[in-house]
C-alpha cells in the first residue's frame, strides 16, 4: 500500500516536471531571444525557428548535467526513497509556483538558483527532522548536506553581475567608437575582421559550453578542447575572416544579421544543455530513487547509495523534453512578457516605462551624473568631442531611426551575444558557477548604458529596473529555500493530504497569476491602440490622437462616476482600487501628449495657430489628469482617515452634479470618436448648467458652514470635488473647440 503512494508520487513528480517546463522556458527565453528580437535581426517566426533548432540540439548534450539534482546538493547516501520523493516534491511543487509568479510580472530570473535553493531548503528540512530524530547534534547537518554549493552560487552572482555589466559597457564602447552609429559603411573596411572575432568566439561557445556535455565527446576530447583553446578561436578567426570578407565584397549580404541569428542558436542550446536540468533533473531523479529502491529487498529503509552513481540518460527522453520547450518557446504569452521587459530595458527609445522611479536609483544616477562630470575635467576637450561625436546618437541617422520598431541595432545585439558567449565559455574554462540568466542580463544592461540608451529621460526608470530585477534574484534564493522547507515540512507530516493541499494551493496560484498576467496583458493592449509608432501619414495620426482622446475622456468618466460613488457608500476598498488608476491615466495623458509632438513633427507645418492648437490640447489633457488625480485622493485620503462621512444632502447635491458632468464627457467624446459634428451649443449648455448648478450649491454650503452642519475637512472636500469637476468641464469645452477647427 506504502509503495503504490509513492507511486503516485512519482506520477506527480512527472507531470510537475511538464509544467516546470512550460514556466522554465517561459522565464529564460529571454537569454536567447532579447537581442534578436530586439534588433529587429529576422521576422520573429524566424527567430523561434533559430532558437528552436538552438533547442534542440541542446537537449541531447544535457545528459551529464543531471547529475547535479541527484548530487549536487546532499549526499543521498543519508537519505531513503521516501524522504527523496518528499524533498523532490516539494522542490517541483515550489519551483512550479515561484517561476509562474515571476513569468506574470515579466521578471526574468536564474531557474538554476532557484532548483538548487529549492534543493537546499527541502533537504535542509528532513535533514533536520533526521537529526531531531536519531537525537544528534545540528552539526552533523553539514554531513547531509553540501552546504559549500549554496555559497559558491551566491558568490557567483555578485560577480557575474558586476563583471558581465563592466564587460559589456566597455565592450560597447569600443564597438560604438570605432563603428559609430551609421556602421553600414564602416562594416565594409572592417567588417569582417569584428564578424570574425565574434563567430569565433561563438563557435567556441558552442564548443565548450554546449557540446562538452554530448556524449559523443570523449575525455581526450574536451581535453584537447581546452589544451588549445587559443589555436581553436585563432584558426577559427581567420577563416571566418576571409569568409565574411567575400561575404561583404561579393555578395552584400549584411554579415551582422549572421553573426546575431547564430549567436541566438548558440545560446539557445548552451540554455538547453545546461537548464534542462533545472525542469527534469529532480523528477529524473525521483525516478532512479524509485526504481533503485522497488528493486531492492527493503524499499522503503534501504539508503539511495545508488543515486551518487553515474546514470545515462535516454536520448529520447531528452528529445521530448525538448520539444515540450520547443512548444513554450512558440505559444507561450508569458515568455513574451519576460523578453519584452528586457528589450524596453534596453531600448534606445523614450517610451512607456514599465517601473516607477525609487531613491536609490536616483541616488546611482545623481552619482554617475557627477562621475561624469568629473571626467570632463580630466579628459582634454579634443578627445571628449572626438569621442562624443563618434558615440552620440543624435550626429547619426541610424537604421534605430528609420525603423522606430526596433529597440536597439545590430551593432549592439551582435555585442551582447558575443560578450555574454565570452564570459560564460571563460567561466566555464575555469570552473566558475554561474547564472546564463544573470550574464546576459546584465551585459544587456551594460551595452545599453554605453550607448547612452539610459538618458536623462529615462535612466531613473531603466536603472529602477535593473535595480527590481536584481533584487529579485536574491529573492529567487530565499522564496525557494524558504517555501521548499516548508512544503517539506507539510509533506512530511501530513503525508497524501499534504500533497493534496500542496497541489491544490500551486493550482489556486497559477490560477490567479494567470487572470493578474491576463490583466496585465489588457492593460498594455490599450497603451498599444494609443501608440503612433507604425504611423508615418499625419492625417492619419491626427485623426487617431482625437480617437485616443475620446477613449482617454470615457476612461475619465468610468473612473470618477465609480470613485464618486465609493465615496458617497464610505466603500474604502472601492476607492483603493480605483486610487490605482491614477498612474494608468497620467501615462495616457503623457502617451497621447507624445503623440501630438509626433504629429506635429511629421506635419512640419510652422503655423502659430495650428501649433496653439497642439500647445491647447496639450494643456488641457494635463490638467484633465490633474483634476481626476485631485479627486481620487482627497475621496480616498478623507475616507482612510475615518473623517465624517458626506451629508445626505451634499451626496444628493454631488450626484446632480456627477449626472451633468458626465452628459458633457459622453458628448465630447461621441464626437471626437466617432467625427460627429455634435450641436456644440448642447455642451456649452451642459456647462454652463454645470456652472449654474455650483453657483447654488455654493450657497447651500454656506449655511451649512455657519450652521455648523459641515465641519472644515467636510467642506474643503465637497468644494474640491466640484471645482474639480468644473475644471475637467472646462477643459472639455476646450477640446471640442480644437477638434472643430482641426477639421473646419
Amino acid at each position: 500500500m506504502e509503495t503504490n503512494l509513492f507511486l503516485i508520487g512519482l506520477i506527480l513528480l512527472i507531470i510537475f516536471a511538464i509544467f516546470d517546463l512550460i514556466v522554465g522556458v517561459s522565464n529564460d527565453a529571454v537569454n536567447f531571444l532579447t537581442s534578436s528580437i530586439g534588433s529587429k535581426v529576422a521576422p520573429y517566426k524566424i527567430i523561434l525557428i533559430v532558437a528552436s533548432l538552438g533547442i534542440m540540439a541542446g537537449v541531447t548534450f544535457s545528459g551529464g548535467m543531471m547529475e547535479v539534482a541527484r548530487k549536487g546538493i546532499f549526499h543521498p547516501s543519508f537519505f531513503t526513497m521516501p524522504e527523496l520523493l518528499t524533498i523532490f516534491l516539494a522542490v517541483m511543487l515550489t519551483d512550479v509556483m515561484l517561476l509562474d509568479i515571476f513569468n506574470t510580472f515579466g521578471l526574468p530570473t536564474s531557474t538554476t538558483v532557484s532548483v538548487v535553493f529549492e534543493l537546499l531548503g527541502a533537504a535542509v528540512a528532513i535533514s533536520i527532522i533526521k537529526i531531531i530524530n536519531n537525537h544528534e547534534s545540528i552539526i552533523e547537518l553539514g554531513n547531509y548536506i553540501n552546504t559549500a554549493k549554496a555559497m559558491i552560487i551566491i558568490f557567483g552572482i555578485l560577480i557575474s553581475v558586476v563583471v558581465a555589466f563592466v564587460t559589456g559597457a566597455i565592450a560597447q564602447f569600443i564597438t560604438r567608437l570605432v563603428f559609430t552609429f551609421n556602421y553600414q559603411k564602416r562594416m565594409k573596411r572592417y567588417g569582417a575582421i569584428w564578424g570574425g572575432f565574434s563567430l569565433s568566439i561563438i563557435l567556441f561557445f558552442i564548443i565548450a559550453k554546449g557540446a562538452s556535455g554530448a556524449s559523443f565527446m570523449s575525455q581526450d576530447m574536451i581535453g584537447y578542447i581546452k589544451d588549445h583553446s587559443l589555436v581553436i578561436i585563432g584558426v577559427s578567426f581567420l577563416s571566418f575572416t576571409i569568409l565574411l570578407q567575400i561575404l561583404i565584397t561579393f555578395f552584400k549580404i549584411n554579415i551582422l544579421k549572421i553573426i546575431v541569428l547564430i549567436g541566438t542558436f548558440a545560446l539557445a542550446m548552451a540554455f538547453a544543455a545546461n537548464d534542462l536540468v533545472n525542469f527534469i533533473g529532480v523528477p529524473l531523479a525521483g525516478y532512479h530513487a524509485y526504481t533503485s529502491a522497488m528493486a531492492s529487498t527493503f524499499p522503503l529503509t534501504i539508503k539511495m547509495e545508488a543515486l551518487s552513481q553515474k546514470v545515462s540518460i535516454d536520448t529520447s527522453l531528452l528529445l521530448f523534453a525538448g520539444l515540450i520547450m520547443v512548444l513554450t518557446l512558440w505559444f507561450s504569452k508569458k515568455a513574451r512578457t519576460v523578453t519584452e521587459t528586457e528589450v524596453n530595458l534596453g531600448s534606445q527609445s523614450e517610451g512607456i516605462e514599465s517601473f516607477e522611479s525609487f531613491g536609490f536609483a536616483r541616488l546611482i544616477v545623481r552619482q554617475t551624473y557627477n562621475f561624469f562630470e568629473i571626467t570632463k575635467i580630466i579628459i582634454p576637450l579634443k578627445i571628449r568631442q572626438f569621442i562624443y561625436r563618434r558615440i552620440n546618437p543624435a550626429f547619426f541617422k541610424t537604421e534605430h531611426n528609420k525603423n522606430e520598431n526596433t529597440a536597439f541595432d545590430l551593432i549592439r545585439a551582435s555585442v551582447n551575444l558575443v560578450i555574454a558567449s565570452a564570459l560564460i565559455s571563460f567561466a566555464t574554462s575555469l570552473k566558475l558557477p554561474l547564472s546564463t540568466t544573470y550574464v546576459t542580463f546584465m551585459v544587456a544592461m551594460g551595452t545599453s548604458f554605453s550607448d547612452q540608451a539610459w538618458g536623462r529621460e529615462s535612466a531613473v526608470y531603466r536603472i529602477s529596473g535593473v535595480i527590481t530585477v536584481i533584487g529579485g534574484w536574491f529573492l529567487t534564493a530565499l522564496i525557494a529555500f524558504s517555501c521548499s522547507f516548508i512544503f517539506a515540512n507539510i509533506i512530511h507530516y501530513s503525508n497524501i493530504a499534504g500533497v493534496l493541499f500542496l497541489c491544490g494551493l500551486t493550482a489556486l496560484v497559477i490560477w490567479k497569476s494567470h487572470h493578474k498576467h491576463k490583466s496585465r496583458t489588457q492593460s498594455k493592449n490599450n497603451y498599444s491602440v494609443l501608440n503612433l509608432k507604425k504611423i508615418k501619414d499625419p492625417s492619419s495620426a491626427k485623426n487617431i490622437t482625437f480617437d485616443q482622446i475620446g477613449l482617454y475622456l470615457r476612461e475619465i468618466k468610468n473612473i470618477l462616476d465609480t470613485s464618486l460613488e465609493c465615496l458617497f457608500l464610505q466603500d474604502l476598498s472601492g476607492l483603493k482600487r480605483q486610487v490605482r488608476s491614477k498612474r494608468k491615466i497620467q501615462e495616457w495623458s503623457n502617451i497621447i501628449t507624445a503623440n501630438i509632438f509626433k504629429i506635429m513633427r511629421l506635419s512640419k507645418i510652422d503655423s502659430e495657430g495650428v501649433n496653439h492648437r497642439y500647445a491647447i490640447t496639450t494643456r488641457c489633457l494635463q490638467k484633465i489628469a490633474d483634476a481626476h488625480r485631485d479627486i481620487l485622493l482627497r475621496s480616498y485620503t478623507h475616507i482612510s482617515n475615518h473623517h465624517a462621512g458626506l451629508l445626505p444632502s451634499q451626496v444628493q447635491e454631488l450626484r446632480e452634479v456627477k449626472k451633468v458632468f458626465c452628459d458633457i464627457l459622453n458628448e465630447v467624446e461621441l464626437s471626437l470618436t466617432r467625427k460627429q459634428n455634435i450641436n456644440y451649443q448642447t455642451v456649452v449648455h451642459h456647462n454652463e448648467k454645470l456652472n449654474y448648478l455650483a453657483g447654488e450649491l455654493d450657497k447651500t454650503q454656506v449655511k451649512r458652514i455657519l450652521n455648523e452642519s459641515s465641519k472644515t475637512r467636510l467642506s474643503i472636500l465637497y468644494y474640491s470635488i466640484v471645482g474639480d469637476i468644473m475644471t475637467i468641464s472646462r477643459e472639455n469645452i476646450k477640446l471640442l473647440n480644437v477638434f472643430h477647427d482641426s477639421f473646419d
